[in-house]
């Protein structure tokens, strides 16, 4: 089991899952979410539209998977992160890291072995990278340290798209590993 960063595209990666930052409706939108419903054609849309038709929408923390459509991946992970203006820190926290490890039991559900997370929260959402990397790796760690035995995820990969991102999510791997 293991855990990188890198800088890249998660539109591009050959893995089983990617993670998008959905918003609470799966309705795309900007940035990740944006670039991920384009790069995978409408297929995922109409999936997640057919979730949120069944069950309403996503609360923030929480995740649902569907095909990857047109994607390199097999699926993608949908979790809605929080907007930092809309919490206090501490409930901040405990929402993203809810998205790490919720993502990661669905990328469990669907079998994946293999996990590309982008930046949840850290765009347009206002979420604070240097407070988000590390909330991300050690969320992450443990999820992999507690669950080793029982799960098809093999490595998770942190996928960012600037290197002021991968700045802070390497600081916050060097620190924890």
């Amino acid at each position: 089991m293991g855990l990188t960063a890198v800088l890249g595209d998660i539109t591009t990666m050959d893995v089983d899952a990617i993670v998008n930052a959905a918003n609470s409706a799966l309705a795309g939108g900007g940035g990740v979410d944006g670039a991920i419903h384009s790069a995978a054609g409408p297929t995922v849309l109409e999936e997640c539209r057919a979730i949120i038709a069944k069950q309403g929408s996503c609360p923030t923390g929480t995740a649902v998977a569907t095909f990857a459509g047109e994607l390199p991946a097999t699926w993608v992970i949908h979790t809605v992160g929080p907007i930092w203006s809309q919490h206090d820190p501490i409930e901040n926290g405990t929402l993203l890291a809810n998205c790490y490890g919720s993502s990661l039991d669905v990328a469990a559900e669907v079998g994946a072995k293999t996990v590309a997370f982008p930046a949840i929260s850290t765009g347009v959402y206002g979420f604070p990278r240097e407070l988000a990397a590390p909330i991300a790796v050690s969320t992450t760690l443990d999820w992999l340290n507690q669950n080793k035995q029982n799960t098809s995820v093999e490595t998770v990969t942190l996928v960012c798209l600037d290197a002021e991102n991968l700045r802070h999510y390497q600081q916050a791997l060097d620190e924890m590993t």
